[in-house]
């Protein structure tokens, strides 16, 4: 299936900004699980979680999740193709369990958004919970970054089904 340039261009623009953001909300959430976890004021503990739970709910996941979606809209309507390409490929295989597992963390990032509104935090709560937070959204930012790179540098050579198309 081939797109008219128009909605290559609408695909690509869509793909383009909903990655940004994506990458741009979780150097937010980050930000925010670093203070969280650094903090031992209890104010700003209770600021940071609650921020980072809709952070996560209302930008993350919903980036996340039109960033794969139009990824995958731009490569089937491109020459660029699915599995044409390694870097596309790559891109899809870290992009996907990258959205899996951003919808399966939804789970520790409210728990500490909900325990930030309901209670007073102290610099010993939930210890282990804070620092998760913490890696997990360095390590989002690093496969976004990868991916990224990937788009821009755009590594040659083409798998088996896109030599042999």
């Amino acid at each position: 299936m081939s797109m008219t340039p128009r909605a290559r261009k609408f695909a690509l623009t869509a793909h383009i900004t909903s990655s940004i953001g994506w990458f741009g909300a979780v150097a937010g959430f980050l930000a925010l699980a670093i203070a969280g976890a650094a903090s031992r004021d209890a104010q700003v503990m209770r600021a940071a979680y609650p921020a980072m739970g809709l952070t996560y709910w209302y930008v993350i996941v919903p980036l996340g999740l039109a960033s794969l979606l139009t990824g995958l809209v731009s490569s089937l309507g491109t020459e660029w193709g699915l599995f044409r390409h390694y870097w596309v490929l790559v891109k899809l295989l870290l992009t996907i369990p990258l959205t899996v597992l951003l919808l399966m963390h939804t789970q520790p990032v409210s728990y500490m958004a909900n325990a930030g509104i309901e209670r007073t935090l102290s610099g010993a709560d939930l210890g282990w919970l804070r620092i998760q937070l913490v890696g997990d959204a360095t390590a989002a930012l690093l496969v976004l970054l990868v991916a990224t790179i990937l788009s821009v540098y755009r590594p040659r050579g083409m798998t088996g089904y896109g030599a042999s198309r």
